[in-house]
């Protein structure tokens, strides 16, 4: 009999644990697939993983700081209101950051890219309707605007939390995957993170990416 109710404790904790779990998964989903998404066009598919995406003419929101919580906070002051016209700034997907061994993720996607001598350089994109003449200017000297022109982009998409050592072996698949083909990457590879930190690691979407031409 006690071995018995132990077996339905057992089953309990596990419906407990599973559905906890469901609705980790779940709430994370919707906070994150609820941002605006960049929005590109599908050139040319490489593998089952990577892409070739054509971007238009995008604004982002980039600082650098000594790690890249105080990377993040700069950026997340700027689109709570930090700006000349006082105004709150929806937030985008992706984040970008060029990472210099540490990773921060938010919603999709966060920009990161990798600069060791500066420390963690992160961005993130404003929706479409700023224009560089009409995006709010940052309040905090730290924080510029920075417009990218259209540009054709190599995207790698993996899952799981962005380890340094995770994210160099998908860098080094990403370039791999150019071999024999006319492209060329520009630039250094940089990241881009869609999921809010509530999203389960084996629902993460990251994508490690890089400028190309031909």
């Amino acid at each position: 009999m006690e071995r018995m109710n132990r077996a339905r404790l057992g089953l309990v904790g596990a419906a407990a644990v599973g559905g906890g779990l469901a609705l980790w998964s779940a709430f994370g989903l919707l906070r994150s697939r609820s941002a605006e998404q960049v929005e590109y066009v599908v050139e040319r598919t490489i593998d089952d993983r990577t892409e070739v995406r054509r971007y238009p003419e995008l604004v982002r929101a980039e600082t650098t700081g000594s790690s890249g919580r105080e990377a993040f906070l700069r950026l997340f002051d700027y689109i709570q209101g930090a700006n000349d016209s006082g105004s709150d700034v929806s937030m985008t997907a992706p984040v970008r950051q060029d990472d210099a061994g540490e990773e921060v993720s938010m919603t999709a996607p966060v920009r990161i890219d990798d600069d060791s001598r500066d420390g963690v350089r992160m961005a993130f994109y404003l929706p479409a309707e700023y224009t560089p003449n009409t995006a709010p200017r940052p309040a905090h000297s730290a924080v510029s605007l920075v417009v990218e022109p259209p540009r054709s982009v190599a995207a790698r998409r993996f899952s799981w939390w962005t380890f340094d050592w995770r994210t160099r072996r998908q860098e080094s698949k990403l370039l791999d995957a150019f071999d024999g083909s006319e492209l060329t990457p520009v630039g250094e590879p940089f990241s881009l993170g869609y999921d809010d930190p509530s999203v389960p690691p084996f629902l993460r979407t990251n994508e490690v990416a890089v400028e190309v031409e031909w």
